[in-house]
């Protein structure tokens, strides 16, 4: 007995609508297979968005709303660390899936803090690097972090000490210093970013630096770099000899 039509083909001539399934089914089975067959790599950043909205919106063309998506916010990355409110706006995401677009980056930024937490950061600097983007990179709001080390460089505390505005935040180098007393700390990354996307460090960056520097260097506590973070990349202001 001959085959039926396949899922993602038109029907023939006769056959109830009711009983052909929707093109998409069999699109989303493809690529998934293909997802496993060739990993995440050769994925598009929409048919990886798709591949992520499939179970959170059944019975539905997703591919639309998933290049929508990324043209809206840019990437893969920016869509999930867009803020909640801003993705629950767009038509077809909603609260739920808003929710639960934001619990995967949750997910992305404790895998990638795991890679860093007790580890000597100075030789693992890109696992440093990948965890302040995953974590900051898309923050509407400046934020000011601190990586706080130990005697082997090892990250024993990571911490937002100040939220700011969108091109500001308020650093008090004495509190600091204080916290890195308290946690026992030897030496200290900073890092905050630019939500403007642009990570070259401005005059009051460089001066902040110096300031906690100088405040930390008496008290046997060093500062081994101040990083800024950027959609578009970062900067290191030791890389730049500008500390």
């Amino acid at each position: 007995m001959p085959d039926g039509p396949a899922p993602d083909r038109p029907a023939d001539a006769g056959t109830p609508a009711s009983a052909v399934p929707p093109h998409y089914v069999g699109h989303r089975e493809r690529l998934r297979q293909r997802f496993s067959a060739v990993g995440p790599e050769a994925i598009a950043d929409y048919e990886l968005m798709e591949l992520v909205l499939f179970p959170l919106i059944p019975q539905k063309d997703l591919k639309p709303l998933a290049k929508q998506l990324i043209a809206e916010f840019g990437s893969f990355a920016e869509v999930i660390g867009a803020p909640e409110a801003r993705l629950a706006r767009v038509k077809g995401i909603g609260p739920k899936v808003a929710l639960n677009l934001k619990i995967l980056h949750a997910a992305a930024k404790r895998l990638a803090r795991g890679a860093v937490l007790k580890r000597p950061v100075l030789s693992s600097w890109s696992a440093v690097i990948d965890y302040c983007r995953a974590a900051m990179a898309f923050e509407e709001k400046e934020q000011f972090r601190i990586l706080f080390l130990d005697k082997k460089n090892a990250v024993i505390a990571d911490e937002v000490q100040q939220t700011g505005t969108v091109d500001h935040t308020p650093v008090y180098p004495r509190e600091v210093v204080k916290r890195a007393l308290e946690l026992s700390a030897t030496a200290l990354i900073l890092v905050h970013n630019h939500p403007s996307g642009d990570p070259t460090p401005s005059r009051a960056d460089v001066t902040m630096t110096k300031q906690i520097v100088d405040v930390a260097g008496p008290l046997g506590i060093a500062v081994h770099d101040h990083i800024i973070i950027g959609r578009d990349g970062h900067a290191s202001l030791k890389g730049l000899r500008l500390m």
